[in-house]
Formats: C-alpha cells, structure tokens, sequence
C-alpha cells in the first residue's frame, strides 16, 4: 500500500473529504492548467485513500449490542456489509 503524504494522514474523514469535494469541483469548472488539475487530482486520489481508510477504521469499531441467554449485555463487532 502507498503511503500518504503526511499533510493527508493528519487530516479528519471530514476535512479530507471537504477537500476532495473542492478539488472535484474544481476539475469539473475546467478551468486552470493541465499540470494543475494533474497535481490535483492526484492530491485527490489521495484524499480518497485516506477517506476510505477512515471509512474502514470505523467500520471495524462499531459494535452492536447483544443480549445474552443469560440477559448479560455483551457487544460484538456489526456485521456491515
């Protein structure tokens, strides 16, 4: 797996993607240099990493409660799919 340039891995699941929002955005209007809309979408197929990473970290920590046969509460990782 690529890593992500530091500036991007430090960043929330929301300010990464209002960024990736921006640079889409952008890119549609079509306007700016060839080079600038290139770096720009690869600053935002990185975005979209991280997005997907943070995605993915949440995913694994929700946990959905259970009610035992003995009426004990215990949690167990959601079945998200």
């Amino acid at each position: 797996m690529v890593e992500l340039p530091t500036d991007i891995a430090a960043l929330s699941f929301e300010d990464a993607l209002g960024e990736l929002e921006r640079i889409v955005r952008q890119l549609e209007e079509g306007k700016g240099r060839l080079d600038e809309a290139i770096d720009a979408y690869t600053r935002g197929i990185a975005l979209k990493r991280h997005c997907e990473g943070k995605l993915a970290e949440a995913q694994a920590r929700v946990e959905s409660i259970v009610l035992g046969p003995e009426g004990i509460l215990s949690t167990q990782p959601a079945d998200i799919g």
